[in-house]
């Protein structure tokens, strides 16, 4: 299996891995799993393309593998299925700020020009580098990619990148980046097999899951998205606030004597659908709770998520189609059926029966504007940069 490629996806806690080979011009999947709970009760499992569980492996709590010995783990795991080298690794890499508007391939000078794009992601951003270091060290002359989730929105217009401070701290970097971009250039590939209207035409995409945000198409080119200088903007999360006036902050450190850390661990894991319901972070649970508190926090992502249709309609002109993509985005119908009913305005002609068989087409044929459930494939859209990479 030397024609494969490994795609890497680590996070502050987890690392992600899946394996694809070349089929019909295109790539498949052969091969998927993850570690999760890297400092506190590490599990793995990975899987064939079919979900059998392949391996398995958990260890007691309070273990500290770490990002080092989950990726020890994996290439074990890989050498087990004959897979000792893969021809090349790409690696979802959290930002590219501003020099970095396409995959690239790395080299040191690369990686030490997105070790400075830490302090924009500081939760993420190390540990998106953490293991390209240890695979250069075992393959150092193996290719290795970095595809970068703020890339996608590079196309959109400067008034949609700034924020009103000073000039000077534009050009300093401090810009509305977004995030969440190969799932979204994903659905901007895959559109027109669905919506040619749409796919030509004025479209937002919603990528709904514990990470969520919102980004307006035009021609399948991003314009306006929901988040910004950070992940935490924008749309409320599993246990991110999403949009906040900053006068809170300052608020909170005046008067609560709250420092960065305390509101940063505030913000990013205490917050969101969790903070508001006070009993989960995940929507399954709070669709499922009679707590009135949960019934809040998911009126209050509703109705977040209707305000932002409202806004992006205006920007765009109109609007021809909603795309839902990510973990709720596709599996929780009742979500979307809300979603739906508060785009009434704009021409929506809900078919609920089609909604709860998951579509993909969840409006009727006719309506004004159409509504899609689209599965996102971050992993693919990977590999096929990968190649394009190498190619060029």
């Amino acid at each position: 299996m030397n024609d494969s490629i490994l795609v890497i996806n680590a996070g502050s806690s987890s690392l992600k891995f899946s394996v694809f080979q070349p089929e019909g011009g295109d790539f498949a999947l052969r091969l998927r799993g993850q570690v999760e709970g890297l400092f506190t009760e590490p599990k793995f499992v990975a899987k064939d393309a079919g979900d059998t569980v392949l391996d398995k492996e958990d260890w007691p709590e309070g273990t500290q593998l770490g990002h080092e010995g989950a990726m020890r783990r994996v290439t074990a795991f890989l050498r087990s299925r004959g897979i000792d080298r893969p021809a090349a690794i790409g690696h979802r890499v959290l930002h590219g700020g501003l020099e970095f508007s396409a995959p690239t391939l790395i080299n040191p000078d690369v990686m030490t020009r997105l070790e400075k794009y830490i302090p924009f992601g500081p939760l993420h951003q190390p540990h998106n580098l953490t293991p390209i270091r240890l695979l250069t060290a075992e393959f150092p002359d193996l290719p290795q990619v970095a595809c970068f989730d703020t890339a996608f929105h590079r196309t959109q217009p400067q008034v949609a990148e700034l924020f009103a401070l000073p000039m000077e701290y534009a050009e300093a970097g401090i810009r509305r980046y977004g995030f969440h971009g190969l799932s979204y250039e994903y659905i901007a590939s895959v559109l027109g097999d669905y919506d040619r209207r749409a796919a030509s035409g004025r479209t937002i995409v919603l990528h709904l899951g514990n990470g969520a945000s919102m980004a307006a198409l035009h021609g399948g080119m991003g314009v306006s998205t929901t988040m910004g200088f950070t992940a935490l903007d924008g749309l409320p999360m599993g246990t991110r606030c999403g949009a906040i006036d900053p006068g809170i902050l300052l608020y909170l450190m005046d008067e609560k004597g709250m420092d960065a850390r305390a509101i940063e661990k505030l913000l990013y894991r205490e917050s969101g659908l969790l903070g508001l319901s006070g009993v989960s972070s995940d929507m399954r649970a709070l669709l499922a709770s009679d707590s009135l508190r949960a019934r809040l926090a998911v009126d209050y992502y509703v109705y977040r998520i209707t305000r932002e249709i409202g806004a992006m309609a205006a920007v765009l002109g109109g609007l021809d189609a909603l795309v839902f993509t990510g973990g709720i985005g596709e599996n929780a119908a009742l979500i979307r059926a809300r979603i739906c009913e508060g785009a009434h305005w704009l021409g929506m002609q809900f078919d609920a029966a089609a909604n709860n068989a998951r579509g993909p087409r969840i409006s009727f044929e006719g309506s004004q504007l159409a509504a899609w459930v689209i599965p996102t494939n971050e992993e693919l859209m990977i590999v096929r940069h990968v190649k394009r990479v190498l190619r060029s």
